[in-house]
């Protein structure tokens, strides 16, 4: 294949935009940013389904509570008649007494226990609810860091992004320059070794697979016309001359 030397030589300059768009890319997928952003949205999210947990609890223990006091009004309220049915007189059958007065006693220990697991549940209800206040501030505090770094995430995507439409449109120049078969010999190379096609021929050394070259392949190349496209016999990338290369002054410049 062959092309004029300063068009070989606009391939180290899509190249280096290549690159650089690749760079690009790359740091978009890899922002620190986004990975913090990421990570802040599964706090949040957990956050969430805990505060869910913490509040039906909640009312979970509310409702034991409610039927705990309806418990103890009802009977508060049994033992409030039979204490006024002992206290009216007209009971005088001795051992109907003595079962009120069992009966009494006996819903005297239940009141008692009842208003005791009233107190716990209570207690119960304090705790859970200081719970949801913590698990609510946490999810506050999440939420905030979480919108400030998508913020700062966005930010830095639409840099990138920015950056990558200026280089993309000093692509699509070179290109236009370049003629289609070398283009696509270019775009293949590109394809098969990492997004490097072209790289500079230095002191001898191919830029690409960074081997020093033997003394017939510089001859060799050093002989080739300055219009004749060289690649590297290691890797197969395409070699630009320049006066660093080391071929006495041959240049594809």
């Amino acid at each position: 294949m062959k092309a004029e030397p300063a068009v070989q030589a606009r391939l180290l300059d899509l190249q280096d935009l290549d690159t650089e768009l690749q760079r690009l890319d790359h740091r978009a997928r890899t922002l620190p940013e986004a990975v913090e952003a990421a990570a802040l949205k599964e706090r949040v999210e957990a956050l969430e389904s805990e505060l869910i947990s913490v509040r039906t609890k909640v009312s979970d223990v509310e409702r034991r509570q409610r039927k705990a006091e309806s418990d103890v009004e009802q009977v508060r309220g049994r033992a409030d008649r039979d204490n006024k049915a002992l206290e009216s007189g007209q009971i005088t059958s001795a051992k109907e007494l003595q079962n009120l007065q069992s009966e009494i006693a006996s819903l005297a220990r239940r009141q008692a226990e009842l208003e005791e697991t009233v107190l716990e549940v209570m207690e119960r209800s304090e705790e859970l609810s200081a719970e949801v206040d913590r698990v609510a501030a946490a999810r506050e505090e999440a939420v905030a860091e979480h919108t400030a770094t998508v913020a700062r995430r966005d930010t830095a995507l639409a840099e990138i992004q920015w950056d990558r439409t200026r280089r993309s449109q000093d692509r699509e120049r070179i290109v236009e320059e370049v003629p289609a078969d070398l283009l696509g010999l270019y775009d293949k190379l590109r394809a098969q070794y990492d997004g490097v096609a072209a790289a500079r021929l230095r002191y001898g050394r191919c830029g690409g697979c960074k081997l020093q070259l033997s003394t017939a392949e510089l001859n060799e190349i050093k002989a080739a016309a300055a219009d004749e496209v060289v690649r590297c016999e290691e890797c197969r990338r395409i070699m630009i001359r320049t006066d660093e290369s080391g071929l006495g002054g041959r240049s594809a410049e």
